[in-house]
This record gives structure tokens, sequence and C-alpha cells, in this order.
């Protein structure tokens, strides 16, 4: 059928606006393909790419509060890291509620030490063995370097042979006590200060929330991507960070067994 061409302009003008809009829906309905029950507050475009990845997972503490972990994991939660340690006299109130809380959900979880440059390593290596549990069905435990600049106790920086020494001295330690290789979590200031080009055999997890890690981190293979702070998922109320993991399904059984 054929149309003259002063009625072929609106219809084709139509059919334009319709295909920019089912683009745009194909667009927002891809940004949680895995996980459409979970958000962000504030969603980045340059970190679009994060919630393409099949493993998707939190971080939390108790600035979470009450977790409800039933529904988080019905969201599509496939790991959380849990705040268990920092310093050398610091518990997360809410660490063992959480743990408990998750291994009932069936949420594969790891502990995570957040490391106080102003303590000694071995004070802080002896407070996390006491605390963080050595489960035999629990993720590798994560060592948390960062410059802690809030702190009104304990200084911002030290030099950066100080700060591997201490990192060197407790990732051992944590290996140690869990059996498990340990996996740093850092950020990017940290990382271009002290880590760049340091400790290859270590699985890295990276805070980037602005733009892809390959584009923040210098010449670093990253396991474990922290793509936002603002996110949302049920069962936790208010933001949550997000997290995705590197691989596949199958590199994630690999990984969950120590094959990676």
């Amino acid at each position: 059928m054929s149309f003259p061409m002063s009625a072929r302009r609106p219809m084709l003008r139509r059919l334009a606006v319709t295909s920019l809009a089912a683009l745009a829906l194909v667009a927002c309905s891809s940004i949680d393909t895995f996980y459409p029950d979970k958000g962000d507050r504030k969603p980045h475009p340059g970190v679009a790419k994060a919630h393409r990845y099949p493993i998707q997972g939190i971080d939390v503490s108790r600035w979470q509060g009450e977790i409800d972990w039933t529904a988080v994991r019905r969201a599509g939660t496939q790991f959380v890291f849990i705040k268990a340690t920092e310093g050398g006299d610091h518990i997360d109130p809410n660490f063992y509620k959480n743990w408990a809380g998750a291994r009932a959900a069936g949420i594969p979880r790891g502990a995570y030490h957040f490391v106080y440059w102003c303590r000694p390593a071995h004070e802080q290596a002896e407070w996390f063995r006491q605390h963080i549990p050595n489960d035999p069905d629990a993720l590798p435990p994560v060592l948390d370097v960062e410059w802690n600049g809030h702190s009104k106790t304990c200084p911002q920086k030290v030099p950066r042979e100080v700060a591997l020494e201490k990192i060197r001295l407790m990732l051992a330690e944590l290996e140690a006590h869990t059996g498990k290789r340990p996996i740093i979590y850092t950020d990017i200031p940290f990382h271009q200060e002290v880590l760049e080009n340091e400790l290859p055999g270590y699985h890295f997890w990276l805070r980037s929330v602005a733009a892809e890690p390959e584009e923040r981190y210098n010449n670093r293979r990253w396991s474990f991507w922290q793509f936002t702070t603002t996110g949302r998922v049920p069962g936790v109320k208010g933001d949550v960070d997000r997290n995705a993991f590197y691989g596949t399904a199958d590199m994630w059984e690999k990984f969950k067994k120590g094959e990676l």
C-alpha cells in the first residue's frame, strides 16, 4: 500500500518518536537487567556498565540498621561483605547479627576489617582474629585500606612504605586465621599513593562511583567493583553500597570454591 508524501511525513514523524521512545524504554529497563528490584537514588551514567554484570552484591555496616535478609536475598543479592572490625578496639555493633542473618538467608558473606593507620598492625591483627569468624563457608575476608581523613583520633596518613608494611602483615594474619587469601578493598587516592603496582597476587575490590575502574585505576585488575553508595535494595532501609563481581556465574562458583 502506498501513501502520498503529504500523508507519509506525519506517519514517519510518529514512527521516529515511537522508535526513540522504545529505545529509551530498552535503555531504562537494561539498567538492572539481572536484578530489577534493585535501584539507585542517584544513578551515575559513568557506572552504567556495572548493572550488566550478572553477579551483584552489597556491603553493609551498622549504618544500614535492621536488615531483612530474606528480602535482600529475594531481590537477587548474591553476596555481601559485612563490616566486622576497625582498628584495634572497635567491632561493628551489628556485625554478628548481620553475619548470622545473611547466612540464614543463604547469601554468601565475607567480613571486612577497616585499617586504622595509628594502630600497630599486630594489635589490629589480634583484634580481628578475636572477632572475625573462621567459617569454612564464608567468602575470603577483606582488608579495607583507605586514608581515614574524618577521624579525630587517628592520623590521616603514614608514609607509603609504612602503610605497605602494615598491609602485608595484616594480609598474612588474615590468611593464617581464615585459611583464605584476603581481598583488598581500596579507593582511588589510596591506590594512587600506596598500592599502584603493588600486591599483584591478590583480588582487588575497587571503589569507583563515577567511572569504570579501568578509567581510574592504573594497571589494576579488579574482582569486585563498588559502583555506588546510594543504592536501593529491598530489605535495606535507605542507601546501601552496591557492588558487582567481574565475571560470569560459572566464574563466581569457581571463586567461591577458591579456584580463581
